[in-house]
């Protein structure tokens, strides 16, 4: 029997362990050093929004309350029940200061639904004073604390896209964002006394067995989170219960100055940026931050415009830590 050369399986052997040597001698990857820049990032000037997104669905007859408008003495008056909705807008109080009255109206299109603070009580401006009912369909998403601050500086502009529906359509905001209270209806007035009988001959009135107040069709409204109710145009078909995305603008600017967020520590107010030398060197320097659409920030004062940052951006100190007592 001949034998077959033993060579070539030799070559493929010593191969096989050339490319697994090879493979081993690769560096393993690390997580760079705190402070490395990795890259860099240039300033520059555009316009700018704050957006924020919200879920929400459509709602028939959604909720929403009034603020009082100015600070003093919240009085209200007697709203009486209305029959369909009113196309005009409906007086449900006044807050007093200094002797000058501040009316609070409950819009055209929407019915009184409750007080929400007792009467003749001391109220601040912006405090939630009266809800309101919205007659027909609405839009209401839910906000949480993150958010609250965000769109308490200002609802520029809500737009809302209904999931597989129509959108994205303007959507004007009713009321405000605050918690609501459970809201109360004061009891109607007791109809006027029967008179009393007339003198001489005339035979005696029979006595009243009791004096039954007019029914109040009208249910208190319930107390509600924080919420942004506004309504779609009346062209838009709703369907209620369907789920809609809202869109809020808050604030826009005009070509100002800002930096993408990786660069900057910090959200809102005081920030941080490292600015790098000719020579690579990092200097860090405090500045003012504004709105921020998610990826670029704007920078209202600390920088000229022609540094170049660090990416990423300086390290905030961790919080300090309260020692022993005693």
């Amino acid at each position: 029997m001949t034998r077959r050369p033993l060579i070539p399986l030799v070559a493929t052997a010593v191969l096989v362990a050339g490319c697994s040597a090879g493979a081993a001698e690769q560096p393993v990857p690390s997580l760079e050093q705190r402070g490395t820049t990795l890259t860099t990032a240039e300033l520059a000037r555009q316009d700018l929004s704050n957006k924020v997104s919200l879920t929400g669905k459509v709602v028939v007859n959604p909720v929403f309350g009034l603020v009082a408008p100015v600070d003093g003495e919240m009085r209200y008056l007697e709203v009486k029940d209305s029959k369909g909705t009113p196309t005009k807008p409906t007086r449900a109080g006044t807050v007093w200061l200094k002797g000058k009255p501040t009316p609070v109206d409950v819009p055209a299109g929407a019915t009184f639904a409750g007080r929400l603070v007792d009467d003749r009580a001391t109220v601040t401006a912006g405090m939630p004073v009266v809800s309101a009912k919205h007659g027909g369909y609405g839009l209401v998403a839910d906000i949480d604390g993150a958010q609250a601050y965000t769109l308490s500086d200002g609802l520029a502009t809500v737009k809302a896209q209904i999931a597989n529906g129509p959108g994205p359509f303007d959507c004007a905001v009713l009321g405000t964002i605050a918690a609501l209270p459970p809201g109360s209806i004061p009891e109607p007035p007791a109809p006027p006394a029967a008179p009393p009988a007339p003198p001489g001959d005339m035979p005696p009135v029979p006595p009243v067995a009791g004096i039954e107040r007019p029914k109040d069709t009208r249910s208190p409204s319930e107390a509600t989170g924080m919420r942004l109710v506004c309504t779609p145009p009346a062209d838009v078909k709703l369907i209620n219960g369907a789920t809609a995305t809202l869109e809020v603008v808050t604030a826009r600017a005009t070509g100002v100055l800002v930096a993408p967020v990786e660069a900057v520590a910090g959200k809102q107010g005081a920030g941080k940026v490292d600015v790098l030398g000719p020579d690579g060197s990092r200097q860090t320097r405090d500045v003012v931050l504004g709105i921020t659409d998610g990826k670029v920030v704007e920078i209202r004062s600390g920088l000229t415009g022609t540094e170049k940052l660090a990416v990423p951006g300086p390290s905030l100190p961790a919080p300090q830590q309260p020692g022993p007592v005693g």
